[in-house]
């Protein structure tokens, strides 16, 4: 098990090596990831490379017995690149070149960048294939990250084109798909089409989608041609990731696409970062988590942890003393097996002064210090349990040709497609249910429960296999506006939503209502308990299906908002609005026994994980609360991580 941190020791005078690696000995640190925005001490001019600095960097750090993660420098290029080679930068949706200064400002189509990049990591990789020291090469560094997934640029202007006519073949094809008849915007040839600048009101949804398309598979492809140059050069002891930031569902471009050609993905944990008053909630750390290991349904790597307070200018909220600590457990307990933490110190200059590390910038052992070195004593007992995979009986499914179609047109004011996520997994999350995030292609056959939020954009394949799954004795469970657009984003002529999905669910849907700021409808459940809509609302008619809520007001009270419908030996469920909480949990609760899921008790704030190494089955359980809670009569102090064993007859005992 790899436990680190991360470090710049260009970032200071060399001779402070031999104080921080003792430390980082000290804290229990085999790991360390260096060198992703070096490019320019690598190559001060165009053509002489020099990798002396790294060289003596690494003989040091090896006299401690520790290892490497080295990370290409190709998110940061240098200032005489951009100098000789301005077309490289991005250019923004107003035709402004993006300055440099920053990072990640080149442009994923610009063949200048991919060959400077891939000539900056061919000589570094053929540096240090035989390098022992170095186990592990990242790529570039959060590729598509803080808005650097989008380039509105000639060149990728020429490039979309090129993608347009291999999807379309022919000009008429993608007029009669889009339906440029609309509004006049025919086109008579490929090369008329713009990129999507700013326009007066809005441009075509099948055009944003496509584009959307075009935008993931740029950045996919510029990942995978780093990923196959390092894999042909490395050293068969070296492995192959990258670094994934968070907020996947406010990207353009598609995690799967890329992630897939990986040794194993690895992924950068913030709960909270700069700007926010407080951190995200469990349940979508968890979600955001189990998306991660989703990628490639493996464990994976946490390369960045949050241990200090975060920000670029405004500073975040401080994480308590054991809160951070509680987030690794946390990590850990979802499918990490190997974790740094971002960084050993804050840097004194630059950009990310505010970016705190387990070391300030007094350069003295404080709490966050012990913190850590705590964790990694007791989490290294463990190297079995955490490499050993995740059984999940219940799957999240996604599309991100759906989620685009949202983002291109989100209907309510209100809405956001993390927030509708969370809300169909936090009911399952709340019984500590283990669930698997994927995309809607891998094989869900083998999960009990199925849960598709908000899948509005649907091809008539996925309706045939949840059908399949569902006549089998599954249990499906969508949410609002399911079905209502094909992969074209366009709305089916002659359908009645949910269209394909009508049968599976038993309903039609007549009207819909989007609800905005400070706007709710009531609904009431066939036992009388009422509950709140928000954000949507579908007037639902069963046909086959029954009601378990239906609305209250007066033009729609005999209509319906959340059904069940029987289909085959299993079950299909509606839930169609912004349903609140406790109305989901109570329905998820009744779908756990059901269908015979393994919940665990506990009080709110409380998670409890189960993990098996093959040989014991451990109940992993966090304190996410600033308060003492119990769990089976013990004091969970605040943020406090206990793990406890459970027999085989259900009893669940502290480990000494």
């Amino acid at each position: 098990m790899y436990r680190g941190v991360d470090y710049y020791p260009e970032h200071w005078d060399i001779e402070m090596m031999d104080s921080d690696l003792s430390r980082m000995k000290e804290m229990g640190v085999n790991l360390v990831r260096i060198g992703e925005f070096a490019w320019h001490l690598m190559e001060k001019e165009e053509g002489k490379i020099d990798f002396s600095f790294f060289d003596r960097a690494i003989e040091k750090i090896k006299e401690y017995g520790i290892e490497v993660m080295f990370g290409t420098p190709t998110a940061t290029f240098p200032a005489w690149l951009v100098q000789k080679h301005p077309s490289i930068l991005i250019e923004d949706e107003n035709g402004q070149k993006i300055s440099f200064g920053g990072r990640r400002q080149y442009c994923y189509n610009s063949e200048v960048y991919q060959e400077y990049s891939l000539n900056i990591v061919q000589k570094l990789v053929t540096h240090y294939q035989h390098e022992k020291a170095i186990v592990a090469w990242q790529i570039d560094n959060e590729l598509g990250h803080e808005g650097s997934d989008m380039c509105y640029c000639s060149q990728c202007q020429k490039a979309f084109h090129s993608f347009l006519q291999e999807k379309y073949e022919t000009v008429d094809e993608l007029n009669n798909v889009w339906g440029t008849i609309f509004w006049g915007q025919t086109y008579n040839d490929f090369s008329e089409i713009p990129v999507p600048k700013k326009t007066i009101t809005v441009h075509n949804p099948s055009m944003m989608l496509d584009w959307a398309r075009f935008r993931s598979q740029s950045l996919s492809e510029f990942a995978k041609k780093h990923v196959e140059l390092v894999r042909e050069l490395k050293g068969v002891h070296q492995t192959v990731t990258t670094n994934l930031p968070g907020g996947f569902f406010d990207k353009w471009f598609d995690h799967n696409e890329f992630s897939r050609s990986l040794d194993y993905v690895s992924y950068d944990n913030y709960p909270v970062w700069g700007g926010l008053k407080e951190p995200v909630t469990p349940a979508e750390l968890s979600a955001t988590l189990d998306f991660v290991r989703g990628l490639n349904k493996q464990n994976f790597w946490i390369v960045e942890q949050l241990m200090g307070a975060q920000g670029h200018d405004i500073i975040g909220y401080l994480p308590r003393p054991n809160q951070a600590k509680a987030w690794s457990y946390h990590a850990f307990a979802h499918g990490c097996n190997n974790m740094l933490y971002f960084r050993w110190r804050g840097m004194n200059r630059g950009a990310e002064q505010y970016c705190l590390g387990i070391l300030d910038a007094n350069n003295q052992k404080t709490r966050k210090f012990h913190e850590v070195k705590s964790f990694f004593n007791h989490i290294s007992q463990y190297e079995d349990l955490f490499d050993a995979p995740i059984q999940a009986e219940v799957a999240v499914l996604y599309d991100f040709d759906n989620i685009w179609a949202w983002r291109i047109q989100r209907e309510s004011s209100q809405f956001q497609f993390m927030n509708e996520l969370v809300r169909m997994y936090e009911p399952f999350y709340r019984q500590n249910i283990a669930i698997d995030v994927l995309r809607y292609d891998h094989d869900f056959s083998a999960y009990k429960v199925v849960i598709l939020p908000v899948m509005k954009v649907v091809d008539e394949e996925l309706v045939r296999r949840l059908e399949a799954f569902t006549k089998a004795g599954g249990t499906v469970i969508m949410s609002y506006r399911a079905g209502v657009k094909n992969k074209q984003n366009n709305l089916i002529l002659g359908e009645t939503i949910p269209g394909k999905l009508s049968p599976l669910l038993g309903i039609q849907v007549e009207e819909s209502e989007s609800l905005h700021d400070g706007q709710q409808v009531t609904v009431v459940s066939t036992d009388g308990e009422e509950s709140t809509c928000k954000v949507w609302r579908d007037i639902v008619r069963p046909t086959t299906a029954q009601t378990l809520y239906h609305y209250t007001d007066h033009f729609y009270k005999e209509y319906a908002c959340v059904t069940e419908n029987q289909f085959g030996e299993g079950k299909a469920y509606y839930v169609g609005g912004g349903l609140e909480l406790d109305a989901l949990v109570d329905l998820a609760k009744d779908i756990a026994q059901d269908q015979d899921l393994q919940t665990i008790h506990t009080e709110p704030g409380v998670e409890a994980v189960r993990r098996t190494d093959g040989k014991t089955n451990y109940v992993i359980v966090i304190n996410h609360n600033g308060h003492e809670v119990m769990f089976n009569n013990k004091a969970l102090q605040p943020y406090e991580c206990r793990f406890f064993e459970m027999s085989e007859e259900g009893t669940i005992d502290e480990l000494s």
